[in-house]
This record gives structure tokens, C-alpha cells and sequence, in this order.
């Protein structure tokens, strides 16, 4: 394993991001582009040896911002099209092309790299969107109309109370949301079962960038944070890029939605994890890694 410091030019100056490679490939290397915002790496500990193991070469990274990276104080960079733009600084570094190149964006890192498609998309070989839908509008409505009316309705009824007067820091918050929802929707094991890289992972979130950007709520965003009115369906036509599309049985997400976006993606795929919640690599991993796997080497 290599780790590497990347420098980061940013409108406030520069900084250094952290990336770790996992073995050796020079025609599939996969840029991990993890969840949050500003969650870490930390949760892709069981999928990147998976991925090598498979002959793949893996590369974890953390965003600016992030545990690993360099944290700045600076409210102004924390906006999609500085982070595209830091993925695109990161690719240069490490001399990742098209004729190697793939993203795996997971969740908010899949909106990252739908973006990156867009923007980018020439210097892809392929991308892999896991778990993340391509319009927070419609993943409101599924949290509203779909997941909510599963929880039971006196404990919604208390997170939502909760919510209204903004008490996010109120152990009870987090008791109910695990009981209610994350053993069910995120990660589908007993709280007490759940990996140790995923709880590290998400106790070093950095609710300085994943508020303001995603919103404070854990049942859909909120029409403060900066990527509430984010839209991107209509625009997945233009990525011309060999895309394969993750979704999950019991994800947060809507898999029927994620499956409508590789129909309309040019190159798109659609793989479902039956078993699988929001992070399928660790309650579906059979069908996720293998997925993944025959995905990357169908590029060659």
C-alpha cells in the first residue's frame, strides 16, 4: 500500500488531501469517491481488498475537508463544483487517464461523480454510481412517501418534534433514527453488530460541510443546504461514459429510480443488491463485489 498527500489548489489557497493505492493495475485503477459530504474512506475498508483481491488497483481517498485530508476553516469551499473540480486535481496527480481510469462514487460521491461525468466525462474509462439517486427532489419524495410511513408513526412522530425544534445534538435523536431507520435502511444489521470501520467512519463526519451541503435531517434534505434543489436526471443522457448503476432492496434510495437512470444513461447498467441496503458493499457484498468486478473487466 502507498499513501500519498496531494496538494490542492483552491480559491483560498492550497491544501492536501489524502490518498492510500491498493495493489496494481494499470488498466483498472478505481478512485473511491466516499459518501458524506465529508464522510471518510474509512467505510470502504472491507470493499477496497475486495476489489484488489480481484485484480483491481483501488485508491481510497478523503475529500477536502475530510478526516484524513486537511480540514480548512473555509465555508466557501464547500461546493459541488470546487469538489469536482478537486476530484479533477487528484485524477492529474495521480496520472489516472481514459484508458484506466474509473470512479466509484457511493452516495454523495456518486452525485460527485455524476457531476464528474459531466463535467469530465472524457477522462473516464468507466463509472460507477452506487447508491445514490440523480435528483434530491425525488429522494425526498421517497424518504416522505416511502420510508417514513415504515417507521413507526410515534417514534416519527418524536423524531420529526426533534427536527422541528432543531435539537440535532439530542442523544435521543440518534436512538431513534438507529432503531427506526439505520438498521433498516443504511446498514441492515444489529446496531451493536455494525463494522467497525463504518461507526469510525461516520463519527469522523464534518457536520462543518455535510450541514450546510446536505442538511441536518437523516429523513431527506432540507430546503437550507446548498444541494437541495439539485436536479441531474435529465441531464444523464450526456454522460457517455460505460456507467453501471447500484441500487439496493432496502437502500434509502429509490432503486426503481436508479434503475430508470441506467436506462437513460448512453452506456448505462443497472445492478441490484436484493439482500442490500445503503451500504450494500456490507449487507449485500456477494452481489456488490462481484458486480463491481464483471463491470470493470466487461470495459476491457
Amino acid at each position: 500500500m502507498t499513501e500519498r498527500r496531494i496538494p490542492i489548489t483552491t480559491p483560498r489557497g492550497e491544501f492536501e488531501v489524502w490518498t492510500r493505492t491498493l495493489g496494481h493495475n494499470p488498466e483498472a485503477r478505481v478512485l473511491l469517491l466516499h459518501g458524506g459530504p465529508a464522510a471518510t474512506h474509512e467505510y470502504f475498508e472491507s470493499l477496497g481488498p475486495a476489489l484488489a483481491d480481484a485484480g483491481l488497483e483501488v485508491i481510497y481517498y478523503d475529500q477536502l475537508g475530510s478526516h484524513h485530508s486537511d480540514q480548512p476553516d473555509e465555508p466557501s469551499l464547500w461546493t459541488l463544483e470546487r469538489f469536482v473540480d478537486e476530484v479533477e486535481q487528484v485524477r492529474v496527480a495521480l496520472g489516472l487517464d481514459r484508458d484506466n481510469f474509473i470512479a466509484l462514487g457511493h452516495s454523495w460521491g456518486g452525485l460527485l461523480g455524476m457531476e464528474y461525468g459531466l463535467t469530465h466525462g472524457a477522462e473516464l474509462k468507466g463509472l460507477v454510481i452506487s447508491n445514490m439517486m440523480a435528483s434530491i427532489a425525488a429522494y425526498d419524495a421517497f424518504a416522505r412517501n416511502v420510508i417514513m410511513p415504515t417507521i413507526d408513526p410515534v417514534a416519527l412522530a418524536r423524531i420529526q418534534e426533534i427536527e422541528a425544534n432543531e435539537d440535532y445534538g439530542n442523544p435521543e435523536y440518534e436512538a431513534l433514527l438507529m432503531e427506526h431507520h439505520y438498521v433498516h435502511h443504511v446498514l441492515r444489521a444489529p446496531a451493536d453488530e455494525w463494522p467497525e470501520p463504518v461507526t469510525r467512519s461516520f463519527s469522523h463526519i464534518n457536520p462543518a460541510i455535510y450541514v450546510p451541503m446536505q442538511g441536518p435531517s437523516e429523513l431527506g434534505s432540507t430546503p437550507q443546504a446548498s444541494l437541495y434543489s439539485w436536479d441531474r436526471f435529465d441531464d444523464l443522457p450526456r454522460v457517455d461514459v460505460p456507467t453501471l448503476v447500484i441500487g439496493a432492496e432496502h437502500d434509502t434510495m429509490d432503486p426503481e429510480h436508479m434503475r430508470a437512470m441506467a436506462e437513460v444513461l448512453p452506456r448505462g447498467e443497472y445492478l441490484h443488491c436484493p439482500k442490500g441496503s445503503h451500504l450494500a458493499m456490507w449487507d449485500d457484498p456477494e452481489v456488490y463485489v462481484a458486480g463491481v468486478v464483471s463491470f470493470i473487466r466487461g470495459l476491457d
